[in-house]
């Protein structure tokens, strides 16, 4: 057993923890089948224990173990009596509440659940449900967002194989009379508690190697790619995640902001306190948004004894300050993914809150997490060690981005993992297909990066980040870094602009707290650069960085703003028009045989269109 447990539970504090937990068989481990018989376990143990505590809501509400399952088998429940038979999929378009909980897991009890985020547009979230085939959805309805059951409708309508459209909100039960013609209507609520709350009607019980959820990438533009993930795959990471001792004591409580589309929130802040009998704090519809909750962030942590959180750094940028008298001592940590931590962010948090901020680094391909910080042994620009029975290791590509080899520890490449957590390949139209993302079964991340002897993990940048300027290649990472590292600036992104010369030649966009003229920043950038070629052609100060839904960075539109401003100077008054197509900067004209030439010249893609 490892040196650090909690009852029969290993917990890895330190590196020397993980060749003890692994020296157990996974298999050995006990785990349950699914995330169905994950939560039954918990709930048969302790029954009264609260699961969630539900804010953003109205009221404040809270469901222990118990009210948890009984909602979750209503749902299930309900599932099953619109016909969806084992292994069908219950597609989601909800923000979160406790409803959204009961009815994804309701949903894998019986068969797939598949969350999108409702902010995408129309047609990419058809293009989803209609790869994963969803029959039934659950949808906010008029009262829970506005403009968003207009959506829905739209969405529906260009479903063919829906069977049901089920509607969480006060006006569920008027909404539900505009559903469209084709499919049944009705009041998720009340449909859901005219089911059996004590058990499962249906004799299927999901297995490990069954599907438990369909989760789409964190794409913006062109349809997101679908990961499938397993009962194993799930089960497993609310294992791991439990091994870090956020839930240490049996009085772990997770405070919950991010969306539930995404698989840290299902996760970091789902499965795993549910696993290990903790307390989740819903921030409700809005999370880290809801302005009201986010001013009275603090007394949430000292009302509810938060044990941890997880955030991007664009939360922890904007916490408002601990107020005095405030008992935050049950806080044992920040977590932060998602995107480069300023310094100035991490030294502020750690200072003032005197928890430690652990970074972690994880893959929707990988189920959530593939490294975390052990709780006493950070390392400086590690993103964490790997976490048990998954392997991470960097390997050399070929111009194809198949691997070629094995670099030794330290040595920098493209990160490879392998183990329980690696996903079976993205959803196809005959079902997951790992060609060009899994060889031998090691996932290819597409992240740079290294890992030492002891397994932690170091990050350097993305593969397709990477700025080849006249041959030469750039990581942004570390001309991203010298910028954060000035006093004034709070957020930094490089990315490569198109050059007649060089073919790419990085600019950089900033935001920032106080008076800093962009020619001053340039000028820091140069003195700080690691080489002449990384120096910045040019810094942009803008007010905000574009990110994706679930926080990261989207760098694409970032370089669609490049060069828009290169054709202002080189093709003024030009008629174009500059696109994102399947995440690609592309610039649109009309028959102009000149600009073409200009943009050829200047390395800019573009394409003709008919006025």
């Amino acid at each position: 057993m490892s040196h650090h447990t909690d009852g029969d539970r290993p917990l890895v504090l330190v590196p020397e923890d993980l060749p003890l937990v692994e020296a157990v068989p996974l298999t050995e481990r006990k785990l349950p089948a699914s995330t169905y018989h994950l939560l039954a376990r918990t709930a048969a143990a302790n029954p009264d224990a609260p699961a969630l505590h539900l804010l953003g809501e109205g009221a404040e509400m809270t469901w222990n173990y118990g009210e948890l399952l009984r909602r979750v088998h209503q749902a299930a429940n309900l599932y099953a009596s619109l016909g969806l038979t084992p292994g069908g999929t219950v597609g989601l378009l909800l923000p979160n509440s406790g409803h959204t909980y009961a009815a994804l897991l309701g949903a894998q009890a019986i068969g797939v659940a598949n969350p999108v985020n409702p902010m995408l547009a129309d047609h990419r979230i058809i293009d989803i449900f209609t790869l994963t085939r969803a029959e039934i959805l659950v949808v906010a309805g008029s009262a829970m967002l506005p403009g968003l059951w207009e959506k829905t409708l739209r969405v529906a309508e260009g479903l063919p194989g829906l069977r049901a459209l089920l509607i969480v909100g006060g006006n569920a039960s008027i909404d539900a009379a505009h559903a469209p013609a084709k499919v049944r209507g009705g009041d998720f609520e009340r449909l859901a508690a005219d089911q059996p709350g004590d058990r499962l009607i249906t004799s299927h019980r999901p297995q490990p190697q069954d599907l438990a959820a369909y989760f789409h990438t964190g794409g913006t533009t062109g349809t997101p790619k679908v990961a499938p993930h397993t009962h194993a795959m799930e089960v497993y990471m609310a294992w791991a995640l439990g091994c870090s001792g956020a839930y240490a004591g049996g009085d772990g409580v997770a405070l919950a902001g991010l969306p539930l589309f995404h698989v840290n929130a299902v996760h970091v802040t789902g499965l795993a306190p549910f696993m290990h009998g903790a307390a989740v704090v819903s921030l409700g519809p809005l999370g880290y948004r809801d302005k009201q909750l986010m001013a009275d962030f603090w007394r949430i942590i000292e009302r509810y004894r938060v044990t941890a959180f997880s955030a991007v750094p664009t939360v922890y940028a904007t916490l408002p300050p601990l107020p005095d008298g405030v008992d935050i001592s049950s806080l044992r940590a920040g977590a932060v993914g998602a995107a480069p931590l300023p310094a100035r962010v991490r030294a502020g948090f750690e200072q003032e809150v005197k928890v430690p901020m652990l970074e972690g680094y994880g893959l929707t391909e990988a189920t959530c997490a593939s490294a975390a910080t052990p709780a006493f042994a950070p390392r400086a620009g590690s993103v964490g060690l790997r976490l048990p029975y998954q392997r991470i290791k960097a390997v050399t590509v070929d111009a194809a981005d198949h691997p070629t080899g094995d670099c030794p520890p330290g040595q920098g490449g493209v990160l490879a993992i392998s183990g329980p957590a690696v996903f079976p390949g993205y959803l196809g139209p005959g079902g997951p297909d790992p060609t060009d993302k899994i060889f031998d079964g090691w996932l290819l991340t597409g992240d740079l990066g290294h890992v030492d002897e002891e397994g932690y993990v170091y990050l350097t940048g993305r593969a397709k980040d990477l700025i080849i300027r006249g041959g030469h290649n750039l990581d942004p990472r570390p001309i991203e870094e010298s910028l954060l590292a000035h006093p004034h600036v709070s957020g930094a992104a490089v990315v490569g602009r198109p050059d007649a010369h060089s073919g790419e030649v990085p600019v950089a966009y900033v935001t920032v707290t106080g008076v800093v003229t962009e020619a001053d920043l340039l000028t820091w950038a140069r003195e700080h650069a690691s080489e002449p070629a990384a120096a910045p052609k040019a810094v942009h100060v803008v007010e905000s960085l574009p990110t994706t839904s679930v926080g990261k960075l989207f760098k694409p539109e970032l370089v669609a703003d490049s060069i828009r401003r290169l054709l202002a100077g080189i093709a003024p008054g030009a008629q174009a028009e500059v696109v994102l197509e399947d995440g690609r900067p592309t610039v649109l004209i009309g028959a102009d045989p000149e600009l073409a030439a200009t943009l050829d010249r200047h390395n800019i893609a573009h394409r003709m269109v008919s006025s």
